[in-house]
């Protein structure tokens, strides 16, 4: 089985002027000091192994909650944000690579999107 933190951080630290450092003690993803990606591994015990993303807004949100319950939940403290399940063996980490780009996208400054991005 493949570690979810290392295919994370492969996911990650591909982006452009990423880094990572701990953030309440959990491994944290940030470009140009903003927040977009963070590992959980039993997050106050509950039990789930994700990555917690950025969504553009609390309706993409909602609409990855209704649409997939099995791959999404809502990350505490973290609102407007979207925790992807990363346990098991049936992970489709070409996804959660997409959704943490995506993420590391609203949150990049506008001149590393200007100039190219990803």
């Amino acid at each position: 089985m493949t570690d979810p933190l290392t295919k994370i951080r492969e996911a990650a630290l591909e982006l452009p002027e990423t880094e990572e450092r701990l953030s309440h003690g959990l491994p944290t993803f940030f470009v140009a000091g903003k927040q977009f990606a963070q590992f959980r591994n039993n997050h106050h015990g509950d039990g789930k192994i994700v990555v917690c993303v950025r969504t553009s807004s609390l309706d993409e949100q909602a609409m990855l909650l209704e649409a997939n319950p099995q791959t999404y939940s809502k990350p505490t403290y973290l609102p407007s944000w979207i925790s992807i399940d990363v346990a098991g063996d049936g992970v489709d980490w070409s996804h959660v690579a997409d959704r943490i780009a995506e993420s590391w996208e609203l949150a990049a400054p506008r001149r590393l999107l200007e100039a190219g991005g990803r």
